[in-house]
């Protein structure tokens, strides 16, 4: 028996550390109209949240299994700008903003491939909970991946407790 291996979306990192997915629109993101259908840009945000986890690393399944932690969207504000329709390329492009004891918030913007501007906007708060629904940490290990990514393309030097000591 093979063990299926997951493929890779398409997705990299720019130098300051924010994450890009490709998409496109199918037809079942619209309307009958072609239009992508409103709550189905919640749908982009999350691949695009999940990639940026994978690309670090951090598996949402795997986390929950091994620190018996779960990542939920406690808020998403969302700031429709302009349309995405049917064949679209899309970019998804997200960042992590501020980091809390038990949660962050993410950034993220959807465009269309090659075009000035966002049609979307999306804040959200992530929060991090145990399997019995409660608030917990974010784990040590997520916390110092996230951070790297936020300093990326930054001046600002790591935190004395990201730097692992050497043992010269």
């Amino acid at each position: 028996m093979s063990e299926r291996k997951l493929m890779p979306a398409v997705t990299s990192f720019t130098a300051d550390g924010t994450h890009v997915l490709r998409a496109r629109v199918y037809y079942e993101d619209t309307d009958a109209g072609g239009v992508v259908y409103h709550a189905n840009y919640l749908r982009f945000a999350e691949r695009g949240r999940t990639e940026y986890l994978r690309d670090l690393g951090i598996s949402q399944s795997e986390l929950s299994d091994t620190e018996g932690v779960l990542f939920v969207v406690r808020r998403s504000v969302i700031d429709f700008r302009l349309p995405a329709r049917l064949d679209d390329a899309l970019e998804i492009t997200t960042r992590i903003g501020e980091m809390k004891g038990a949660s962050f918030e993410v950034e993220q913007e959807i465009s269309k491939t090659g075009a000035d501007g966002y049609l979307v906007r999306v804040a959200s708060t992530i929060a991090c909970l145990d399997t019995k629904g409660r608030p917990v940490r974010v784990p040590k290990s997520v916390r110092e991946k996230l951070d790297r990514t936020i300093m990326a393309g930054t001046n600002q030097e790591p935190r004395k407790a990201d730097v692992q000591e050497s043992g010269d």
